[in-house]
């Protein structure tokens, strides 16, 4: 059967195909990033790396997705996590994403894999003081948890812009994701928050994948291009990013996935769009 067939027939089968609705858990509340403008004085922030991982939040009893879906998680790793509430990242390491990935969907855990992942703490749910003071918490009970996995994200000062523009060249020459910015006096907030930015030499969003384009040249037979809807409803195409794969198997009509741009167009479309990742629904 032609790939670009089976495409066809995927697209009729998922409109087609009775939805299941499976009982969804509470979306955990957390704090989320705004944009960061790249003239952006760095002064009143505490600055750490963004981790390019999967957000995992620990209500003392159970490590949670901000979807709300627990994480099966080792007994191991669960018992050495303290009664405290923690927001924090679980991640192997720069570029590791898609090993990350696999590792934390499983229902059932592989303990080789876990041993390699970090949960690196950036923040304190529901804890009184400012950003900063909870930082100091957050160092502290780390420490006292004695975990090796359990990591305190490192916050730092920065004086000027001049000195964030060479951190962030810094981290992304070493093949990390950004900058996060916090706000040193911020009380603690859930929702998205001026009060924590996220600074990153290309804008990413996301979009629901609503058709193909059939690929041409070498990649006839193949997925040319996704036809992709935003949340605001404006829709175009994303035709670069792909690997052979991607395009022999695409992400599914329906789906949601992460691209990267380069600011926007006069008509507000992302400029030089780019393939990412399909978002992992945890």
């Amino acid at each position: 059967m032609q790939p670009i067939f089976r495409l066809f027939l995927f697209a009729i089968c998922f409109l087609f195909a009775p939805f299941v609705h499976a009982q969804s858990p509470e979306a955990t509340r957390a704090l989320l990033a705004n944009l960061a403008n790249s003239d952006i004085d760095p002064a009143p922030y505490l600055v750490s790396e963004k981790y390019d991982g999967v957000r995992a939040l620990w209500d003392g009893k159970a490590l949670r997705s901000r979807a709300g879906n627990v994480f099966a998680a080792p007994a191991w790793f669960i018992a050495k996590l303290p009664k405290q509430s923690l927001d924090g990242e679980l991640w192997i390491g720069r570029g590791q994403f898609e090993k990350l990935s696999g590792a934390v969907r499983k229902i059932t855990p592989v303990d080789e894999e876990w041993r390699q992942i970090k949960y690196m703490i950036f923040e304190l749910p529901d804890a009184p003081g400012t950003f900063a003071e909870r930082y100091e918490q957050i160092k502290q009970i780390v420490a006292a948890a004695n975990f090796p996995q359990l990591i305190a994200v490192e916050q730092f000062r920065l004086p000027d812009n001049a000195a964030l523009r060479r951190k962030l060249a810094e981290v992304i020459g070493g093949g990390g994701e950004g900058l996060m910015l916090h706000r040193a006096d911020a009380l603690y907030v859930t929702g998205r928050n001026d009060a924590l930015l996220k600074l990153k030499p290309l804008d990413d969003a996301e979009a629901t994948v609503i058709g193909y384009v059939p690929g041409k040249g070498k990649y006839t037979g193949k997925m040319g291009a996704l036809r992709v809807e935003m949340a605001d409803g404006k829709r175009f195409q994303i035709g670069t990013g792909f690997t052979d794969a991607v395009r022999a198997n695409p992400p599914a009509i329906g789906s949601v996935i992460t691209f990267t741009y380069r600011g926007l167009t006069k008509n507000g479309l992302p400029r030089f769009a780019s393939y990412l990742r399909i978002r992992e629904k945890f």
